[in-house]
Parts: structure tokens; C-alpha cells; sequence
């Protein structure tokens, strides 16, 4: 697994969101499932319960795939780092409106356009080459 760079993003990025997942349940104390303002996690990322479950579910999905095999980490990366770039630019639209059921804010959007960019990176421009499992 260390010696595959889309492995490696993908299980250290999934305990991060994982480990942030679960930290977010301490900022979100009387926050509910949609609100669209939140608790403030570390200080500056403002978190919802819906928004902390997104973070568990992401975490989850990413570890699984960097813990299976190179194809998966590949395929998981790219799409989650697509799905962050998209967030962050639909995101951007949401703030102080009734859609925005991930309680979103700046710090946020800075957070989701970088994770974008790594995974895409990693998932795009690394390990080009995924050769086919072969099977008896």
C-alpha cells in the first residue's frame, strides 16, 4: 500500500474525514440534521449533523478503497475528488440560502476545492497504468 500513491491518499484522507466525521458530532450540539447554520468545528468549519454523516460516509467509502487494491483507490479518489469539486462550486451558490442543507461556509469551500484538487491529482496523474487482475 505504501508504495501506491492512491492507497496511501486514500486511507490517510479517509481517517481524516473519518476522525472529522466524529469531531463534528461535538460542534453540533442542538444544531439539527439540515440546518443551514451550524456548529463551528475547530473554530471555523461550520458543521451540521447531515454535513458531520457526508464526512463519516466519505471517510468510510475512501479507507475501504485504499485498504482494498490499487483500482479501487484509483476509482474512489477520482470520483470523491470530482464529487468535492462540484460541492465547491455549486457550494459557493448555496451560503445564506435554504439549499445550503450542508450548513457550508468559506472555510469549508477552501477545504472541498483542496481536497478536489489532490484527489484528482493523485487519482488522475498518478499510477496511469492499472493493469486487469488476472484470474484463474
Amino acid at each position: 500500500m505504501t508504495n501506491s500513491p492512491n492507497r496511501l491518499l486514500a486511507v490517510v484522507f479517509g481517517a481524516v474525514y473519518v476522525l472529522v466525521g466524529i469531531l463534528g458530532f461535538t460542534a453540533t450540539a442542538g444544531v439539527g440534521l439540515f440546518d443551514t447554520n451550524g456548529g463551528l468545528l475547530f473554530g471555523i468549519f461550520e458543521v451540521n449533523v447531515f454535513h458531520n454523516v457526508a464526512h463519516l460516509l466519505i471517510g468510510a467509502a475512501l479507507l475501504i478503497a485504499g485498504l482494498s487494491n490499487l483500482r479501487a483507490a484509483k476509482a474512489t479518489n477520482t470520483t470523491i475528488g470530482a464529487f468535492y469539486l462540484l460541492l465547491g462550486v455549486v457550494g459557493l451558490f448555496m451560503v445564506g440560502t435554504p439549499l445550503n442543507v450542508l450548513a457550508l461556509n468559506g472555510a469549508d469551500h477552501v477545504l472541498h476545492f483542496a481536497s478536489a484538487v489532490v484527489l484528482l491529482a493523485v487519482g488522475l496523474a498518478t499510477e496511469r497504468t492499472v493493469k486487469a487482475s488476472v484470474t484463474a
